[in-house]
C-alpha cells in the first residue's frame, strides 16, 4: 500500500510582488518547514490584491490540497482585503475576534492605541481561530484547513514557528545532491532512467536537475528527494554509479 503524501498550496497575496517593488521570500521558508512537517507544498499562486482573484485562488487550490497557505493582505490599509476575500471564499461572515482585540490593544497601548484601522487587524472570517505573532501583535488567522499569514517574512517565521507541530502530515522529506560539469541535456535520459527505477509506483523518490553556467561552463545539480531514507540512498549511490559509468566526475553536495 502506498504511502499517505500530505501536500500544500500557497496563494501569495500583494500587488507589490506581481509589480516586482518586492521580492518575495516566503515562498522558500513556507516551503521548507512544511517539508519537515511531513507536507510537500505542491503549488504556488501569486495574485494581486484582487477580491475575485484571492477567492478563485483559495477555492481552487484548497480544493485539492490538505492545506492551503496566504501570505500578504492582512494588514491595516484599505487594500487588506485577504480576510473578505477569504470569508467570501468560504460563504461566512466577517467578525472582530476579541482575543485578538485583546492582543492588539496591549500591543498598541504605548504606541498610540488602536485606531479604527488598526482594528482591522483584529477582523478574521467567523470561526477562525489565531496564530500567535510574538513580533507585532497582530495574529494570523486559521479556519479549517486554511492558514491565513503575514506577508513579511520574519513575522511569517514567527507564525511557522507557532504552528510547528500541530499539524498532521507523514514522514519529513529528505534530500541529497550531487553535482557535475555537464550539459543537462547530455543526460536527461540518464536522469529519466534512474528515476523510474527508484520512485516505484508511490513516486516516493524523485530527481532534479538544476543547470548553471559558470566560469565558461555549463554544469548541473542533482537533488534526490525522498521521505525514505534508505530509498534516498540506493537512488544517489545509483545516479553517481551511472554518471561516473559515462565518464563523468561526481561532486557530491553539489558543484
Amino acid at each position: 500500500m502506498s504511502e499517505r503524501i500530505w501536500t500544500a498550496a500557497l496563494v501569495v497575496i500583494g500587488d507589490e510582488i506581481l509589480s516586482g517593488r518586492t521580492q518575495d521570500r516566503n515562498v522558500a521558508q513556507i516551503a521548507a518547514w512544511l517539508n519537515v512537517q511531513g507536507i510537500r507544498l505542491a503549488e504556488v499562486r501569486i495574485v494581486g490584491d484582487v477580491e475575485g482573484a484571492i477567492v478563485e485562488a483559495v477555492n481552487a487550490l484548497r480544493a485539492r490540497n490538505d492545506y492551503l497557505f496566504t501570505t500578504g493582505g492582512i494588514g491595516p490599509t484599505h487594500d487588506d482585503i485577504t480576510v473578505d476575500a477569504i470569508a467570501k471564499a468560504l460563504g461566512v461572515g466577517v467578525e472582530v475576534h476579541p482575543a485578538a482585540r485583546a492582543m492588539l490593544e496591549r500591543y498598541y497601548a504605548k504606541r498610540g492605541g488602536l485606531t479604527e484601522a488598526r482594528l482591522r487587524m483584529a477582523r478574521v472570517p467567523a470561526g477562525a481561530e489565531l496564530i500567535e505573532n510574538r513580533l507585532s501583535g497582530a495574529p494570523g488567522i486559521r479556519i479549517g484547513s486554511i492558514f491565513v499569514m503575514a506577508g513579511v517574512p520574519h513575522i511569517t517565521a514567527g507564525m511557522l514557528d507557532a504552528l510547528t507541530g500541530t499539524l498532521e502530515g507523514g514522514r519529513p522529506v529528505l534530500s541529497a545532491t550531487i553535482g557535475c560539469w555537464v550539459a543537462e541535456s547530455e543526460v536527461a535520459d540518464l536522469l529519466g532512467a534512474v528515476e523510474r527505477a527508484h520512485a516505484g509506483d508511490d513516486g516516493a523518490v524523485q530527481i532534479g536537475s538544476y543547470p548553471f553556467f559558470r566560469d565558461g561552463r555549463v554544469g548541473a545539480n542533482f537533488v534526490v528527494r525522498s521521505p525514505d531514507a534508505a530509498k534516498l540512498g540506493a537512488c544517489m549511490a545509483d545516479l553517481a554509479a551511472r554518471l561516473e559509468g559515462e565518464g563523468r566526475a561526481v561532486t557530491d553536495g553539489g558543484i
